[in-house]
């Protein structure tokens, strides 16, 4: 029996529980554990500021996942290789469904982490979070992935409450040639394919497809049933690039499905995207970027209802310098939605069909106080057709205490807009034949918010460590709670409250020549509430919220031999309490062969230390992360 959809059992949850070649080959290829600390502290980033930047100057909780990294690791899936941020806390929760957050507030339904591709938002404005088993791209042309613990909500708007997840991915130029890699083991195989080629003229062009197959075994309670998840996907990028401007057209297809031993648990989902962006230089001091996207994503479950929407979004955005100390970033978008909802005989929208609109305009600026002091400050204002205009302030201070070590500090303000799910849904008594319902619509439901404050310290102390370390602390109203009413439909309100704290570190230390050691954890602690005049019973024990109250990992890349290399990933989570998952260690493994200049040999494995264990979910209703081993072959030519 496959685990139901996030699409269909998650809406019905969250009520539940409120309720109960050549250089760019060369370059992809350049080991993890060759890089100097100078070269990892000089990565240029862009989720901070929207302008690049060193990752050693960032004034953020922000972590890189480089595509060295993602290599070496063996994963498979995006969802996996988010796991090699120690800012994030990843969860599998059924098929290819994951629960991902950041600094709390974990569920399926995860609605306080902004995540991009390029620049792109693929949340779903049906419930403000990512359908995880929809979203995917070849790892092999992913550059690196920021990944942003704290609010984002200035530079990139509203959801981006506890975190930012930014998918970068390479330029055709970096990705020439001819490249196909595949993997399978016992329970999951796939292929992956791509040609990069220059056309002249300054321009190049990508174009990639891959395919994977991965078998899904019954729920905990369950000794028969199980079922499989199936993807394919399509696309291509085109750069063109001469004297100071720039151009970029990219999109992709995909189709894919989950399915059980009955029919009647089937997902289907499809859909693609088509995005163009424009760089210029508008003098010596300004640049200017134009970026448009088109995007279509189609879900269906069986006899639970189908979701359509179209996205249209237009961006620009520019970038001057104003003498020596000012650098100001400013733009603004707008983003047009159209969201269709097929009704099923319990989980419904009222009303089924919504036009969406969401504009915005946004400006900071990074001020230069002294030689080794800088101040940024900048605010947006969002607007959407559920509550008007939002503000999001940002301020951030930081001071160069010593060469190689930062000091910073942040205070924001960010705001969860509602989505549909919060304003629209409706669920229907099955007993009832469709004549009452026991949620309605919630009109009354207003943004949640969050202050945030924030002190960082990054270092490089020595030639052969660096290290990061973060307090936070978050303040949250108008939580989104249930709450029921004589004789009507239960509906939404903003009765809920909260406060997350903690600290976050991680380090790199080069242990010998050729072998890294990677370590990071997260301790927090949250803290979830509602008013007096709130009657959400379940709510008091923690507004649907599951959060380990430490979690962390302890990474190796080691160069064994010329051609040979061996990579490690321990991980821990603390116990989960609502509902309660029992913590865990778990080993992640791969060991690589360069059998040639073209060819790489690798045998990994996956949650290599039990047969399998529960990460997320009801006891009983879960599905259980499994021990699996596998092969992967990459060729290029």
């Amino acid at each position: 029996m496959l685990k139901p959809s996030l699409f269909a059992c998650a809406c019905a949850a969250l009520v539940l529980s409120h309720a109960a070649s050549g250089q760019a080959a060369a370059q992809e290829a350049l080991p993890l554990a060759d890089y100097s600390l100078e070269q990892l502290s000089s990565i240029v980033v862009t989720s901070v500021s929207r302008q690049p930047g060193r990752l050693a100057s960032a004034p953020a909780a922000l972590y890189v996942i480089s595509g060295a990294d993602i290599a070496r690791s063996g994963a498979t899936s995006l969802p996996e290789a988010l796991r090699l941020a120690p800012n994030l806390q990843v969860a599998l929760a059924g098929g290819r469904d994951y629960a991902i957050s950041a600094r709390g507030f974990s569920s399926q339904l995860a609605n306080k982490l902004l995540v991009l591709v390029d620049g792109r938002s693929v949340y779903s404005p049906l419930f403000s979070g990512v359908f995880w088993d929809a979203l995917d791209l070849p790892l092999a042309d992913v550059e690196r992935i920021e990944v942003i613990s704290g609010p984002g909500g200035t530079i990139w708007g509203t959801n981006a409450v506890n975190g930012v997840i930014n998918v970068i991915t390479r330029s055709a130029a970096d990705t020439q040639g001819g490249l196909v890699q595949g993997y399978g083991g016992k329970r999951e195989h796939g292929v992956a394919a791509r040609y990069g080629a220059r056309l002249g003229n300054g321009a190049w062009l990508r174009a990639w497809a891959k395919r994977d197959h991965a078998d899904v075994p019954a729920a905990e309670a369950f000794a028969i049933g199980k079922g499989s998840t199936a993807r394919r996907q399509a696309g291509f990028r085109l750069d063109w690039g001469v004297d100071e401007q720039s151009f970029t057209l990219s999109g992709d297809v995909f189709q894919g499905a989950q399915r059980a031993s009955s029919s009647e648990s089937r997902v289907d989902f499809s859909g693609g995207n088509l995005g163009a962006r424009y760089d210029t230089r508008l003098g010596d001091a300004t640049e200017l970027r134009l970026q448009t996207w088109f995007d279509q994503s189609r879900r269906d479950q069986f006899g639970v209802g189908r979701h359509h929407l179209d996205t249209v979004e237009l961006e620009a955005q520019l970038a001057t310098t104003l003498g020596e100390r000012h650098a100001l970033t400013w733009g603004g978008g707008y983003r047009h939605g159209r969201d269709r909802f097929q009704n099923g005989p319990v989980l419904q929208f009222a009303p089924t069909r919504r036009t969406l609109r969401w504009m915005n305009l946004f400006a900071q600026d990074e001020v230069t106080l002294a030689p080794r002091l800088r101040a940024t400050a900048g605010l947006r204002l969002e607007h959407n057709d559920y509550t008007g205009t939002e503000l999001l302030p940002n301020l951030r201070l930081a001071w160069d205490a010593a060469p190689g070590a930062m000091l910073w500090a942040a205070a924001s303000r960010t705001v969860r807009a509602p989505a549909r799910i919060d304003r629209d849904l409706r669920l229907a008594d099955p007993a009832s034949n469709g004549e009452r319902y026991l949620v309605a619509e919630s009109p009354e439901m207003d943004s949640e918010t969050a202050e945030v404050f924030e002190l960082g310290w990054r270092a490089q102390p020595t030639g052969a460590l660096s290290w990061s370390a973060t307090l936070f602390y978050s303040d949250y109203a108008r939580l989104r709670t249930l709450e029921p009413r004589a004789g009507l439909p239960a509906t939404f309100r903003n009765l809920g409250h909260g406060r997350a704290r903690g600290i976050e570190l991680w380090g790199s230390w080069q242990a010998a020549r050729g072998w890294r050691l990677m370590a990071g954890g997260v301790w927090q602690d949250i803290d979830t509430g509602v008013a007096g005049a709130s009657m959400d019973a379940s709510a008091r024990a923690g507004l649907a919220t599951n959060d380990p109250r430490h979690y962390w990992s302890l990474r190796s890349a080691h160069d064994i031999l010329p051609g040979l290399t061996a990579d490690f990933l321990l991980r821990r989570v603390a116990r989960l309490p609502r509902p309660a998952v029992p913590g865990y260690h778990e080993l992640d493994a791969r060991l690589a062969w360069q059998a040639g200049p073209e060819l790489e040999l690798a045998l990994a494995g996956r949650n290599l230390l039990h047969a399998r264990h529960p990460e997320f979910g009801t006891a009983g209703m879960r599905q259980l992360a499994e021990r699996s081993v596998f092969a992967s072959a990459s060729l290029r030519f």
